[in-house]
């Protein structure tokens, strides 16, 4: 007799990506656990994460020694959406002795690889919400008795080839960032993006001695790279090439930070698409190929000492682009392009570092047949719902919820971590109000032209 394959449990929400983002959505999970057990009035929602890395890691790449953040440390995971919350930055000082420490030291911008520590200190304490070393691979439909998708299998890939599924009522993606090159340009051990540079420095060991380095960029993390590199090897030449007559500063002020305020998504959530446009154009200058001020003294100081001492070590090739790039077995040579002249130079080195920023993922990637449910705008982006429900036609009645790639319909905020709190506190609301049955029942649905089943063959 053969036995019916048992519907896997179903979660109220499953999470693509563990990244600050839902690393902060599974807090917020664990707090709304905590007030529905002294409240039936409160959903104890449930949730599962999968994370293609091994292990929790944001940026490590750009873990540089000196390198701080440019948000305010007040902006952590919980503090906007919950400030008695003990995820705060502040609690992760008291849990490790260094509070007093941090207050005597007047700053609101900690080290980044601090807040990558309070970012693995958070994500330890959820741990058994995320599932490590899981790659998500696909999302397929599961239908109830009338036809509709209701709910959502993802399909996620362990180290070993092996799949496995997990059912949900709604499904967050947030996949973060992908390196961003130019066009026609290609990774190799000479040529990097900057998103790996401690690894890539890694590689070339402690005790190697390059010539040089080309870097490519305008934007804070091209001018951290030119900066490490200047200091780190103190042999080498480095070359910044950009396309602007030089680094511009970032608009730190007051009224400009409003553009990441919580009312600010309101106000260009609900915009024109000829003032979205216009608002991210006015404040391009405090996110976009920008640099923090005292970095460009930092610099242009350095510059000034090389000419002092007639070194010139630190090479600035403004108004420029890459016209090229030839491998050799001893390094790259750089074809540099003066865009006002015309003029081409070549530029030997050892290697060349891209910090040519990143581009959010796409949900539509992993969602296979399910993208053609898809409400797309005239530009053919994502048309996203002010709770960050990706818009899609009424055959699909689970949520689908986005954490990033939402800067055209929800602004400047989405890619950062200014906003991360309370847009969780958002999406949790929304799915609080979905919620309609008892998590780990499946009746009447059945994924679409596959069994339901807790590992996917």
């Amino acid at each position: 007799m053969t036995s019916t394959p048992q519907p896997p449990p179903v979660h109220d929400l499953v999470g693509i990506g563990f990244g600050p983002s839902n690393v902060a959505l599974a807090i917020g999970l664990l707090e709304q656990r905590r007030r529905a057990a002294a409240d039936p009035a409160v959903p104890a929602l449930t949730g599962v994460f999968h994370e293609r890395q091994p292990e929790f890691g944001w940026h490590r790449g750009m873990l540089l020694d000196d390198a701080t953040m440019q948000v305010s440390f007040l902006k952590d995971l919980v503090t906007t959406r919950n400030p008695a919350s003990d995820f705060g930055f502040l609690s992760y000082l008291h849990s490790v002795g260094r509070l007093h420490d941090f207050i005597n030291h007047k700053t609101l911008f900690p080290l980044r690889a601090e807040f990558h520590a309070y970012l693995a200190w958070c994500a330890g304490r959820v741990a058994d919400q995320v599932r490590y070393s899981s790659e998500v691979v696909g999302v397929e439909p599961v239908r109830d008795s009338a036809g509709r998708i209701s709910q959502l299998d993802v399909i996620a890939r362990a180290p070993d080839g092996s799949r496995h599924r997990s059912r949900g009522r709604n499904i967050v993606f947030a996949p973060g960032l992908t390196p961003r090159l130019p066009e026609g340009a290609r990774l190799s051990e000479r040529v990097w993006h900057n998103e790996y540079l401690l690894q890539s420095l890694e590689r070339i060991g402690p005790g190697a001695r390059p010539r040089g380095f080309v870097v490519v960029g305008a934007g804070q993390s091209a001018a951290e790279v030119v900066e490490h590199l200047y200091r780190r090897f103190p042999g080498a030449q480095v070359h910044a090439v950009f396309s602007r007559f030089g680094y511009s500063p970032s608009d730190d002020s007051p009224f400009a930070n409003r553009i990441f305020d919580p009312d600010a998504v309101d106000a260009f959530y609900g915009a024109s698409a000829e003032t979205k446009a216009g608002i991210m154009d006015y404040h391009r200058n405090t996110n976009y190929s920008v640099v923090d001020p005292d970095l460009i003294d930092t610099l242009y100081q350095a510059a000034y000492q090389d000419k002092v001492k007639g070194t010139e070590r630190l090479r600035f090739h403004n108004t420029s682009r890459v016209a090229g790039v030839s491998e050799g077995p001893d390094g790259v040579t750089v074809t540099v392009e003066d865009l006002a002249s015309g003029k081409q130079t070549p530029v030997a080195a050892d290697y060349l570092v891209y910090a040519t920023g990143y581009r959010p993922g796409d949900p539509r990637d992993l969602l296979g047949d399910l993208a053609e449910h898809v409400v797309c705008d005239a530009g053919g982006r994502c048309a996203v719902q002010r709770d960050y429900r990706l818009a899609t036609t009424d055959e699909i009645t689970c949520g689908i919820y986005l954490q990033g790639g939402t800067e055209h319909t929800h602004g400047i905020s989405s890619s950062l971590l200014s906003n991360v709190a309370v847009r969780v506190g958002e999406i949790l609301d929304a799915i609080s109000a979905r919620t309609a049955e008892p998590a780990g029942t499946a009746e009447s649905a059945a994924p679409t032209g596959a069994p339901a089943e807790a590992a996917a063959r």
